[in-house]
């Protein structure tokens, strides 16, 4: 078994920083000790006046000249390169040239750098390589039209010639970049797809890939493919359990189990806190996974007391009442609070009775649509089919099967 190339140092730091960022003086000491060592001097400048370090000049001025004397011979490698060997040889110097910028310049420094690598780069498979570096700097530096770009940028290489290592890859950095800029739902399937190739531990860990995959997924499916391609999937189920308290409440929303969803989702908001891409979005989701549960539970009720709804949930009156009212004035929860007698009233029989018109009551609508599919209603319009089989739009409530009357 290959062993797992290791997180791009870069997307290190930059969870280093944001941890540093949120009180973490544990993270803020390792970043800097690792700022210095790698003599990421433009780095080093940014995130001091980000985190109020004080600025000293002599370790500054000591980076400064190592890295200008490396820098040197760098270039001279690829001037021997250049004069004295082939392509093979010229590109593998500018690609160390370009690593060595990425780790000491700015984004812009590097981005030249790599340009040049991928000019001289001749494979399908090595260009595609260049690419995602540069999709790993625009993610290092949240520049999300840069990393945008340069995943069409790998697209567009790997339907030309790309390797399915490689597309899977992709699909993963894809993924992950759908939850950063808050595409819940475009990012559960690439990374549910991803489950059982992944490989791109350059980008995240193996831990944090089951993490974005169980929270993505939470949010924008439906229950039995939440139980089935998730709660059930041996790649989830061999690492969720080393993840706080995902696992029970992940097995919370299939079950059913309200009380544990609503005491685990302080403990989950807290996790999602912690990292670089989900914590920005950790309020959103949070909301969307308290519409998730309420709708879910609402479904299995015409009407339910706020009352034993609250005591379902383990939560107060007041606080259901409040979260449901904001919800529901949002359009997100289907249902109508009856102040009287102080209960929810839910809309699903109007989704019934839709669902018993469009399959009762407009049968031939179809057919109209595609007359070749059924030769015998191409000359009657739906309201002559529909009186031909006794029924029409006016009829009464009564005329309807009893479990769909509105009353």
């Amino acid at each position: 078994m290959e062993e797992d190339i290791p997180q791009d140092e870069l997307l290190r730091l930059a969870g280093l920083r944001y941890a540093a960022k949120n009180g973490n003086e544990e993270a803020g000491s390792s970043l800097k000790e690792s700022l210095i060592e790698r003599k990421a001097l433009v780095l080093l400048r940014e995130v001091g006046k980000e985190l109020d370090w004080p600025k000293d000049s002599t370790l500054e001025a000591r980076l400064e000249s190592e890295i200008a004397k490396e820098r040197e011979e760098l270039e001279a490698k690829v001037k021997d390169a250049e004069e004295n060997f082939g392509e093979s040889e010229v590109r593998e110097a500018l690609l160390t040239q370009s690593k060595f910028v990425a780790r000491t310049g700015s984004l812009s420094e590097a981005v030249e750098a790599y340009d040049k690598t991928l000019e001289k780069t001749v494979g399908s498979g090595q260009k595609i390589d260049v690419v995602l570096a540069l999709i790993r700097l625009g993610f290092a530096a949240n520049d999300f039209d840069f990393t945008r770009k340069n995943i069409a940028r790998a697209k567009e290489l790997i339907e030309k010639g790309g390797d399915w290592e490689r597309k899977n890859r992709l699909r993963v950095y894809e993924g992950v970049f759908n939850l950063a800029r808050r595409d819940m739902a475009g990012g559960a399937k690439l990374l549910l797809e991803s489950l059982a190739t992944f490989s791109a531990t350059e980008l995240c860990s193996y831990r944090d890939f089951i993490l974005y995959t169980v929270i993505t997924a939470l949010v924008s499916v439906d229950r039995p493919t939440l139980k089935g391609s998730v709660a059930n999937a041996p790649e989830i189920l061999t690492m969720i359990h080393e993840i706080g308290r995902l696992e029970e409440f992940l097995q919370s929303v299939v079950a059913c189990e309200y009380k544990t969803f609503m005491s685990a989702l302080p403990d989950i908001i807290a996790l999602l806190k912690t990292d670089r891409y989900l914590g920005v979005h950790s309020s959103y989701i949070g909301r969307e996974l308290r519409v998730v549960i309420y709708t879910q539970f609402l479904q299995s009720y015409q009407s339910v007391r706020i009352e034993s709804m609250a005591n379902i949930f383990g939560v107060t009156v007041d606080f259901l009442d409040e979260e449901l009212c904001r919800f529901i004035t949002a359009g997100r929860i289907n249902c109508k609070i009856d102040r009287v007698r102080l209960g929810l009233a839910t809309a699903s029989l109007d989704l019934c009775l839709g669902a018993y018109i469009a399959c009762m009551l407009f049968p031939c609508l179809g057919w109209r649509n595609n007359p070749d599919d059924s030769p015998g209603c191409k000359e009657r319009s739906v309201p002559e089919y529909n009186q031909a089989r006794g029924c029409t739009l006016e009829q009464s409530p009564e005329a309807l099967p009893c479990h769909l009357r509105l009353g």
